[in-house]
């Protein structure tokens, strides 16, 4: 019997889309997903198409000889794919491009659309919500392919190449292999680069100052600060030059020591205290804009500590799930539909005094915002919370913080008080600031964050007592406070996101691979929140910076962008864009050519910094150190965890002493009988146990804590180091053993395969069980992350395989087999046949380790009974002494 005719072939990205989709259209259409693009420039040389390989420009996959046209290659794992689209595209009476709205969803669809071929009509569907109403609307409002998009997203790939493919193998050939350049990629870390550099020649400056706790005749008691004294203001960190630690030229402003500050202070003391004056001053605060990629990313890192990464992984799974409208716009307007919904639910929820007298409507900021039609938003017309569609974790939080936004676009705005009362105590004068909510507003559903941790949000409450100008006040106590001027912040993922945005470079749906791109090349290593570039990095900036400043140039590289949009929006040219580009005495290639043989492989590597009386050089295994002394070159490894900007000439002091000791032998250790030895290293100072001998060949070792000076360790510390992990107890919970060590990211804790790191304020070798069980409460398990992304079932034992976030980047994990994803993939495109292939890959390497792992068994064995040997033999000889 013949297979029934269905009305279409409905084609989207994602698994997950099409069925939330198909659920929607019925049995009448076929839907399917793509996984991503179908097709791509050559990923490597095996793919490079064996009629090109001989071609000047194959390495590229783009024709730079004949109009820069690129050659488009299937990926030995989109074959599959490709096979049952061309299948499904026989039983249909027409092939609907449903694929996202943006330049990328429009490129995906025309590849589609070349690739398959197709005999029957094609039609385009965009939609940026995944709703029963919005698919059926969009189903019977096709539109064609907007080929300025294709353009404009062809263009932008192609530049890509160019420039990453032409630059990167100058990299490896003047500072390291494995590195690369990219257009938005570079620009980013030079951003971060320079600020570690401002850090660098940042100079501290010390001021001091008087912080008075007061109460009123009510004793109703606040806080002030010293603000002049003899009609002079008092110096405060901004009156410093950050280049010299000392008071800015010109600045009229009295800098107090410690000893005039205590002076005053005792002076004041027997002062009588009044109020000089008071001011009052009202302000009104409007409700930020709904939010834009850029902005959820900014909001999602300060608030849930999610990576840009993350929001955009948490949020893909809301959009294709239903929850929320498309989360790659540019765009802060707002349907109709959602500006009714929205106030319907303040309406219900709130109140009609929390409403805004009109709907309001948002603006774009953005010059180009053309990527979709919408902010991102909660989808329908309900509003309905996070808890009412059955959410839970990082999706919960997430999608509340939209909705909560959302709301506050439509509610009245805050109003505020601001008091100001100044404070006359001898000749000098305090300044009390206080912050009262008149009416909350929008700020009973949403408070914007901030980047400054110490910064106070909009709806704090830090009101004054009332007071009146002569009142007499009580000094309850009077301190004299040191302060030290603190450099430039790093950057955070927030706030690289917000300059990105603010100097034109990139797209906001980009930053999120790019900060994941910059981490996994080496470039940026992430401390706490902050974002730290590399020495690496600052080789690499300096590289680019004196041989080819345009590409780095902040203001040429937002024009780049912009002349992008002007191609997708019909106003430009691709062709004569990249020839502007590429060719010609000005272009890329020629530039990389004639500055190849100039640039010296050594002073690439070789970095000099702001008043560090040693170069640091980038090796081939790590910074390390390295001055001339009495006509020798020296040299000293940097640890790993030390930063660009806190490298002092007394840490290269320290560092190039333990290097001039050698192998320092605290003395013996009483039960090994071997001697401890205090080294230095990758990952900074360490003590081993014994030299390194063909019966030694892996001697222990354990880093020396940070707490603890490597140069002044005594030998019964030591041993103590040596002996660990140290047992602490049992755990009260469920019996088994808690530990103390030392790894290679610092002293940790550790039960029931749970660690968890030590406190600046604990010692690893004094830390109790209980501070232990404390700590452990606020560890994760091994094994029991939450993944981002379920693929399915392993088809051997039905064992669930998912997408996990790493150290090193995103990973498929099937029980103990992980596997990870290409750096040049997004998740969102992972399918389950392309993850068991990896973990069959990587399963297929661990048995070949487990050979290995056998005779390292069998070598430990024989390790063992020559210790043992020698433990006797050491007993023997104290016996017979």
């Amino acid at each position: 019997m013949a297979q029934k005719r269905k009305k279409g072939l409905v084609i989207v990205e994602s698994p997950a889309k099409a069925k939330k989709i198909g659920g929607f259209l019925g049995k009448d259409y076929e839907v399917r997903a793509s996984m991503g693009h179908v097709r791509d420039l050559p990923a490597s040389a095996k793919e490079v198409p064996a009629s090109i390989k001989k071609e000047p420009w194959s390495t590229l996959g783009v024709n730079t000889s004949a109009d820069f046209e690129p050659v488009y290659v299937v990926p030995p794992e989109k074959k599959k794919v490709v096979k049952e689209l061309k299948d499904a595209l026989k039983n249909v009476d027409e092939l609907i491009l449903a694929t996202d709205e943006d330049r990328e969803g429009e490129s995906i669809g025309w590849h589609l659309a070349e690739l398959l071929k197709p005999k029957v009509p094609v039609r385009r569907m965009v939609f940026s919500e995944i709703t029963r109403k919005a698919i059926l609307d969009a189903l019977h409002q096709p539109r064609e392919l907007d080929y300025n998009l294709v353009e404009a997203q062809e263009a932008r790939r192609v530049l890509d190449r160019l420039y990453g493919y032409t630059l990167s193998p100058l990299l490896w050939k003047k500072i390291a292999r494995g590195l690369s350049a990219g257009r938005v990629q570079s620009v980013a870390v030079r951003i971060l680069v320079h600020r570690e550099l401002e850090r660098l020649a940042f100079r501290s400056g010390t001021y001091w100052d008087l912080k008075a706790e007061v109460a009123t005749t009510a004793d109703e008691g606040f806080s002030a600060q010293l603000v002049t004294v003899g009609g002079r203001k008092v110096a405060t960190g901004k009156d410093f030059d950050e280049n010299t630690g000392k008071i800015r030229e010109g600045a009229d402003v009295l800098l107090l020591s410690e000893d005039e500050a205590r002076a005053l202070q005792e002076r004041l003391q027997q002062s009588d205290w009044s109020v000089a004056s008071v001011e009052h001053r009202l302000q009104v605060r409007k409700p930020p804009a709904p939010f834009t990629t850029s902005t959820l990313q900014q909001e999602a890192n300060r608030k849930l500590n999610m990576t840009a990464r993350q929001a955009m992984q948490v949020a893909q799974r809301l959009y294709e799930d239903g929850y929320i409208t498309y989360m790659r716009t540019d765009s802060v307007s707002l349907s109709q539909e959602a500006i009714n919904a929205a106030r319907g639910r303040i309406e219900s929820s709130y109140g009609t005094n929390y409403l805004s007298d009109q709907p309001r409507q948002y603006s774009n900021k953005t010059k180009n915002a053309q990527e979709a039609h919408e902010a991102i938003r909660p989808a329908g017309d309900e509003m309905k919370t996070g808890e009412e569609l059955g959410l839970g974790g990082r999706e919960l939080s997430l999608y509340t913080m939209i909705w909560k936004r959302t709301m506050a676009t439509q509610m009245a705005e805050a109003r505020l008080r601001f008091d100001t009362v100044t404070i006359q105590a001898g000749d000098a004068e305090f300044r009390a600031t206080g912050r009262h909510v008149e009416f909350p507003g929008f700020f009973r559903a949403y408070v914007e964050g901030v980047d400054d941790p110490e910064a106070a949000l909009d709806d704090e409450e830090s009101a004054l007592p009332e007071m009146s100008e002569s009142d007499a006040l009580k000094c309850r106590d009077l301190e004299a406070v040191g302060h030290e001027t603190k450099p430039p912040a790093r950057y955070t993922e927030a706030t690289l996101v917000r300059k990105l945005e603010q100097e034109g470079i990139g797209r906001p749906s980009t930053y999120a691979s790019i900060i994941g791109t910059i981490q996994d090349r080496g470039y940026v290593q992430k401390v706490s929140n902050q974002l730290v570039p590399t020495f690496t990095a600052m080789a690499v900036t300096r590289l680019l910076e004196q041989y080819f400043p345009r590409l780095v140039d902040l203001k040429f590289t937002a024009q780049m962008e912009q002349s992008l949009d002007d191609i997708s929006n019909g106003e430009g040219a691709k062709l004569g864009y990249l020839k502007d580009f590429y060719s010609g005495e000005d272009g890329l290639e020629e530039q990389v050519k004639s500055k190849e043989e100039t640039i010296d492989p050594r002073r690439a590597c070789t970095l000099e910094l702001d008043g560090i009386e040693s170069a640091v050089r980038v090796g081939r295994f790590g910074p390390y150190l390295e001055r001339q002394q009495n006509g020798e070159t020296m040299t000293a490894s940097l640890p790993n965890d030390i930063n660009p900007a806190d490298v002092s000439n007394e840490l290269v002091g320290k560092l190039f002493e333990l290097k001039a000791k050698g192998p320092q032998s605290l003395g013996m250790h009483p039960e090994e009988g071997l001697p401890i030895f205090v080294l230095s290293g990758p990952f900074g100072p360490y003590l081993q146990l014994g030299e390194v001998t063909e019966e030694n060949e892996k001697p222990k070792r354990v880093s020396i804590p940070k707490n603890i000076e490597p140069t002044e360790i005594e030998l019964d510390t030591a041993i103590q180091l040596i002996n660990l992990p140290r047992r602490l107890g049992h755990h009260p919970e469920d019996n088994k053993v808690v530990n103390a060590g030392v790894g290679r990211y610092g002293p940790y804790v550790q039960h029931a395969g749970k660690y968890k790191s030590l406190g600046k304020d604990d010692d690893v070798l004094t830390v109790t069980l209980d501070r232990a069980v404390e700590l452990l409460k606020q560890a994760k398990g091994r094994g029991t992350a939450t993944p981002v992304k379920e693929l399915g079932k392993h088809p051997d034992d039905g064992d669930t395989i998912g997408i996990f976030e790493g150290r090193y980047g995103p990973y498929v994990k099937h029980k103990k087999v992980n596997a990870t994803i290409p750096k040049d993939r997004e998740i969102e495109s992972v399918t389950l046949e392309e993850a068991l292939t990896w973990l069959a890959e990587k399963a297929a390497k661990k048995g070949t380790g487990r050979k290995k792992a056998t005779k390292t068994k069998a070598s430990k064995k024989k390790t063992a009974k020559k210790k043992s040997a020698r433990k006797k033999a050491s007993k023997k000889k104290k016996t017979a002494d």
